[in-house]
């Protein structure tokens, strides 16, 4: 029997941060995982990255990952220092996605300015990113998504105009 996919868990979150952080390694969360960081409830597989696209930092990510349990063949490794768009990594204790060109994202440089940090540690697109690169997308399973999160969006615009009228 095939086993099923699990979501990821908030220690392989940690894990990821620590470590990323350790190497210095530039990026941010976005997708449904960024999204999950905020609150949103829902379910992923995979932890979505969208890399600062640079050789050193490609470096960075490839000795994280090796920290962290992942096998990084040479061909992995390469389309890493490359900044290939899109990376499906399964080798290790977790799925990552590196998405080095989210659509809907014009630079990495411009959702940097726009970033939160969720509990102090976790470099999370804004929200409106998030929503923006799921619309641009325009997969089947993002279009299913698509709603609930813009409500959710909404829900919590309004809910720090509540907090600020305190």
């Amino acid at each position: 029997m095939e086993e099923l996919p699990k979501a990821f868990s908030s220690r392989d979150l940690e894990a990821l941060a620590k470590t990323f952080a350790k190497h210095g390694v530039d990026y941010l969360i976005i997708g449904k995982s960024g999204a999950i960081i905020y609150g949103f409830p829902d379910t992923t597989q995979d932890i979505d990255l969208f890399p600062q696209k640079s050789t050193e930092n490609g470096r960075r990510i490839v000795r994280a990952m090796k920290e962290l349990g992942f096998q990084i063949d040479q061909k992995l490794e390469q389309a890493i220092l490359q900044g290939k768009d899109f990376i499906q990594i399964r080798g290790g204790p977790f799925d990552i996605d590196l998405i080095f060109a989210p659509d809907g994202i014009d630079s990495y440089g411009e959702a940097k300015e726009r970033v939160v940090r969720v509990e102090g540690r976790y470099p999370v697109a804004s929200l409106d990113d998030i929503i923006r690169s799921k619309r641009k997308a325009g997969r089947q399973k993002d279009r299913e998504v698509l709603g609930r999160l813009e409500s959710f969006a909404k829900y919590l615009k309004e809910k720090k105009k509540g907090k600020s009228k305190e």
